[in-house]
């Protein structure tokens, strides 16, 4: 959540600034600003609610410089305007600060040093930057003293780029527990919350831990800890490509996030499959799977529902039990564990905050564990003992669609890995390159039919408040993500139920019109129990939607689905569901990629 930009020593720091604004504008939307200096320029510092659009259409031809700091945030303290805006400045303009992340005891700061202090609005950020200010000025410290002294007071999560207006060829960096890079440019270098802000500046960055600070100049970058002490460090090249950042042809990013599930089945395939046919997994992951006697599966939202999908296929092939756990709630309530557990951390950006806090805790316990992740050398995967990569490109778009199918295929090599280690015969007869080959054809013939699909949402979810996916098995785990991209960006309130527990209360929130969804994957007893409950809620007015794999289709189903492999009924199911949610967001004219309220990479508890 919130995007940090940051340049020193190129001639064309707004446009650098801009740009990777622009690119970061998915981590938060509220509001958004600049500040930009140079030797030879008058230090500019420009703000706006709403989006970076709006930013720029706010910017002169006088704001130019030679470094600079950005922001585009989500808020957290405070209401999205101007004054909360960031950057954020000391009261005699000199300090400028940007900040990601919670500082938990700014309320205790403020009374301690700040009281006499006045302040522009009501964000955590505005009282660390009078904080460094003060330890600078009425303590006489140098700039790079006052925000050490400040760091070690501040608590919480953080990333921040601190500059001087004084001495417009610095900028101090420093974080804890939120996602910050370096990146390392030709004369110039910069700071970004994500590589992606700054791949057409460079592809070389150097990662910052926690608790670490950085002085940027142009041509040096120095990092040591908060007493001084020198830390080296190596750079390493991002493997992004600007072209899988743009949208291309396509409205919104969504939709080809959507479109490129079938390039991403291919491509795990190529990534875990060895020429003969067997399994390209680590084989400490394989026996450390193999020595635990409980598999934990800790993710939020979209991921948390990855697991969900997983899970079947997981016990059966690798013949562990599989308990999945809600990180924002295990990082504060961690259950009673096995005696040999094993985690797994599910998290498309690798930074999502929750999730970390539990890894910490796990690690602490000297546990083993594995990130499967989007992103290569994300905090998550830094810090967990193994790493499995979705390879998916990058996912821009707020409601993950890729992320969450990818996950489930990369659990799918894992689980099939482990079962044959195991000697497991389902896993051995359970051929994945055949059955996820049918799973990627699956999502090409339901991709082909974008036109019939909108048709449907056209007619049925038009301004509909309030809809219900249900499903039973696998297609319950999938109802719930299916609910979730529905709401999050159409902002109908929908809920994914286990279908036969709609009869247990919830059905009488049924009334005249109310779209129901039922999801069935060819199970012929499950499949005709669904249709019951979908017969009990047309009894009472419902509006129903069936979407159904083709071996227990019957020629009313709304949407019939290519049949696949009963492991990987979670993916296919999914497809038709996305383009629902995208359709119905599409056509109520809201902005798809950016649902209200919302940020993509969730860096805050």
């Amino acid at each position: 959540m919130c995007g940090i930009v940051g340049v020193v020593g190129s001639k064309n720091a707004t446009d650098i600034l801009m740009q990777g604004l622009e690119k970061l504008e998915y981590r938060g939307y509220d509001s958004a600003g600049i500040f930009v200096n140079g030797q030879k320029t008058a230090a500019k510092l420009v703000k706006s609610v709403g989006r970076i659009a709006d930013l720029r259409a706010k910017l002169g031809i006088d704001v130019s410089g030679t470094s600079g700091i950005g922001h585009t945030r989500w808020a957290t303290h405070g209401k999205p305007t101007e004054d909360n805006a960031h950057p954020h400045t000391s009261s005699s303009g000199r300090f400028v600060l940007v900040h990601n992340g919670v500082i938990e005891n700014f309320v205790e700061l403020k009374n301690e040093f700040l009281m006499n202090d006045s302040f522009k609005g009501q964000t955590d950020t505005e009282i660390a930057v009078h904080l460094i200010a003060k330890f600078a000025e009425e303590e006489n410290l140098t700039t790079l003293e006052a925000f050490k002294k400040a760091l070690k007071l501040i608590q919480g999560s953080y990333a921040f780029a601190l500059m001087d207006r004084e001495d417009a060829d610095l900028i101090y960096v420093a974080k804890n527990k939120s996602p910050l890079l370096i990146g390392l440019g030709d004369g110039y270098n910069m700071v970004c919350s994500d590589a992606m802000a700054m791949i057409r500046e460079t592809s070389e960055f150097m990662e910052i831990h926690d608790k670490e600070l950085v002085v940027l100049t142009k041509d040096k970058v120095e990092v040591m800890d908060y007493e001084g002490q020198i830390i080296s460090r190596d750079s390493y090249t991002a493997e992004l490509d600007l072209s899988d950042i743009g949208k291309g042809t396509y409205p919104f990013y969504m939709l080809k996030e959507i479109d490129e599930q079938p390039a991403v089945m291919r491509k795990l395939i190529a990534t875990y499959t060895n020429e003969d046919g067997t399994m390209k997994v680590d084989q400490d992951i394989i026996k450390g799977i193999q020595e635990a006697d409980r598999i934990y599966i800790i993710a939020a939202g979209t991921s948390y529902h990855a697991g969900f999908g997983a899970k079947m296929m997981l016990e059966a092939l690798t013949d562990t039990p599989v308990e999945l756990g809600l990180a924002s709630e295990w990082g504060y309530d961690m259950p009673l564990l096995s005696k040999k557990p094993f985690f797994i951390f599910l998290s498309q950006s690798g930074e999502t905050a929750d999730s970390r806090q539990v890894l910490v805790k796990v690690n602490e316990l000297g546990l083993p564990s594995l990130t499967v992740t989007n992103v290569p050398g994300s905090t998550l995967s830094r810090e967990a003992t193994y790493t499995m990569l979705i390879g998916a490109g990058p996912e821009i778009a707020v409601a993950s669609t890729k992320a969450y199918t990818g996950q489930i295929a990369t659990l799918a090599f894992l689980a099939k890995a482990v079962g044959e280690a195991e000697g497991q015969a389902k896993a051995k007869d359970f051929d994945l390159v055949k059955e996820l080959s049918l799973v990627a054809q699956s999502i090409e013939s339901t991709l082909s039919e974008k036109d019939e699909i909108a048709a449907i949402v056209s007619e049925l979810l038009p301004t509909t408040r309030s809809a219900f996916y249900i499903g039973r098995k696998q297609d319950y785990y999938v109802a719930m993500e299916a609910s979730l991209k529905l709401k999050e960006i159409s902002y109908i309130q929908c809920e994914g139920f286990a279908a036969g527990e709609l009869k247990h209360g919830t059905i009488s929130l049924i009334e005249k019109g109310t779209p129901v969804l039922a999801l069935i994957s060819n199970n012929e007893e499950v499949a005709a129990h669904t249709r019951g409950n979908v017969m009990e809620t047309v009894a009472r007015g419902a509006s129903a939607i069936t979407i159904v794999e083709e071996g227990v289709a019957r020629e009313d189903d709304t949407i019939v689905i290519n049949q696949v492999h009963p492991y990987l009924s979670a993916i296919s199911m999914v497809i038709p569901t996305q383009l629902i949610a995208y359709y119905a967001s599409m056509q109520r004219g809201l902005d798809v990629d950016k649902p209200r309220n919302l940020a993509k990479a969730v860096t805050v508890e």
